[in-house]
């Protein structure tokens, strides 16, 4: 019954892509993070969904009449040059077989992130992409949540299987970036009832993430509800909250999971954490031999851990977002990877700044705070997970490119007065293929008042 839902749902959407190319990045979004044909047991869990959908996309997007462009700003230009990257080093690659698979799937990610730049470029669609992510990582925090209840907390939660999220470790951390989305939805709604519904997920999917057994997801969860805390305008209000919450919910997880946490304390004696460790030094020494290409993909073989490990016997993956790219992609790829990520964290900054107090773009103030909610939690917890590829981060990249143009362009055509300078992140949205330009000056001014202030774009 799934397998026959699941494909009506995708051969029935795919005429409409034909109309609305943006339909077609939210049914891959759906297919490639939520891999709802895995939940089935019959034809459509090998079924090529995600391949037909993105060619129909692409179809539609070459093909549609419509206005469409890649937004050129500083985040888009280190996301092509790091793409552009990963093919050197796949030329210079130390295992070329292995290293064209996973970059045939590698590319595919980026190809579908670039469409997704290039189509989701309105609120309403903006906001739809949030919708996509968080139902269809959702879904399994609140299955997750109660099944970690209803047992106790006794057994581990896991993803689905064969995806980025099919480990006990990957799936908490996906959960953990939804919170804040779900938290953005719940702003938004108009509905009590749904309001409601949000704050019993939220705690499932919380719920979910310590039922995991993940310690990193434990660090991921502090740092992001640290963060959360410092933007909110209502400290008192969500420290109470955090307060009458978390004891709870740690009193009632078992001994068994307080006991894996409190291996944090105790990671000298933590043969997990050691073969982390491990592998940490062999991507660092790899890139030391190698500082301009790396390894290129797949750099977990017996025989690099024998030339460049402390222990060549612990072979692991690299358990790190940079010591993944590093040793993959070299201290190039690794600096285009970290000014990618500060660059995306500017933008939500630039966002932030420029729409507070402004009731039109409540919205967008709201949204971006918890987009960079979001990333501190992948960012911290990916630094013991090997997601560099997981592609709802560059979704967010997408999403908050969308919503920095629509801003700018907003605040010029209504006048608004831009906070301060804005020459870190400031964009046109050129025709594709025309390059923003980043020292042109503008000059806005404040409705109802006759100050006036100085911008670059």
């Amino acid at each position: 019954m799934r397998d026959i839902l699941v494909t009506l749902l995708v051969f029935g959407g795919l005429p409409f892509i034909f109309k609305r190319p943006y339909i077609g990045v939210l049914m891959w979004v759906w297919i490639s993070v939520m891999n709802p044909h895995t939940q089935g047991w019959g034809f459509a869990t090998t079924f090529p969904f995600a391949a037909l959908i993105g060619a129909v996309t692409i179809a539609s997007l070459l093909f549609t009449k419509e206005f469409k462009n890649l937004p050129l700003t500083p985040i888009t230009w280190v996301l092509i040059f790091f793409v552009l990257w990963m093919n050197v080093t796949t030329v210079f690659a130390l295992y070329p077989t292995e290293a064209y698979l996973q970059w045939n799937k590698v590319m595919k990610i980026m190809l579908m992130t670039f469409v997704t730049f290039m189509l989701i470029k309105t609120k309403q669609q903006v906001q739809l992409l949030i919708w996509v992510i968080v139902i269809s990582l959702g879904y399994y925090g609140v299955k997750g949540g109660i099944f970690t209840i209803k047992g106790g907390g006794t057994d581990r939660v896991w993803g689905p299987e064969n995806t980025f999220i099919g480990g006990n470790n990957e799936i908490a951390l996906a959960l953990i970036m939804t919170i804040p989305l779900m938290h953005y939805l719940q702003s938004i709604v108009q509905k009590s009832w749904a309001r409601h519904a949000f704050t019993v997920a939220m705690l499932l999917c919380a719920v979910a993430a310590l039922g995991s057994y993940s310690r990193g997801a434990l660090l991921a969860i502090a740092a992001m509800g640290m963060f959360l805390w410092l933007k909110s305008q209502h400290k008192l209000g969500l420290a109470l909250l955090g307060i009458m919450a978390i004891p709870p919910l740690l009193a009632f997880m078992p001994e068994e999971w307080t006991q894996r946490m409190d291996t944090i304390n105790t990671y000298e004696e933590d043969e997990s954490v050691q073969g982390r460790f491990n592998a940490w030094w062999m991507a660092f020494n790899l890139a030391k031999d190698r500082p301009l290409t790396g390894g290129g993909f797949e750099v977990t073989m017996p025989e690099l851990f024998y030339r460049y490990a402390p222990d060549p016997l612990d072979i692991h993956a690299a358990h790190s977002i940079y010591f993944q790219v590093l040793g993959e992609h070299g201290f190039v790829g690794l600096g285009l990877y970290l000014l990618l990520g500060l660059l995306t964290w500017r933008a939500g900054s630039w966002i932030v700044r420029n729409t507070a107090k402004r009731d039109g773009y409540k919205w967008a103030h709201s949204l971006a705070t918890m987009i960079q909610v979001s990333l501190i939690g992948f960012y911290v917890g990916g630094a013991f997970l090997s997601l560099l590829y997981f592609d709802v981060p560059y979704y967010l990249m997408a999403a908050m490119v969308a919503i920095r143009v629509l801003v700018e362009k907003g605040l010029r055509e209504e006048g608004g007065k831009v906070v301060e300078k804005a020459t870190d992140q400031s964009v046109r949205t050129p025709q594709f293929g025309q390059v923003a330009s980043s020292n042109q000056q503008f000059f806005v001014q404040n409705p109802g008042s006759n100050s006036m202030s100085v911008g670059k774009s």
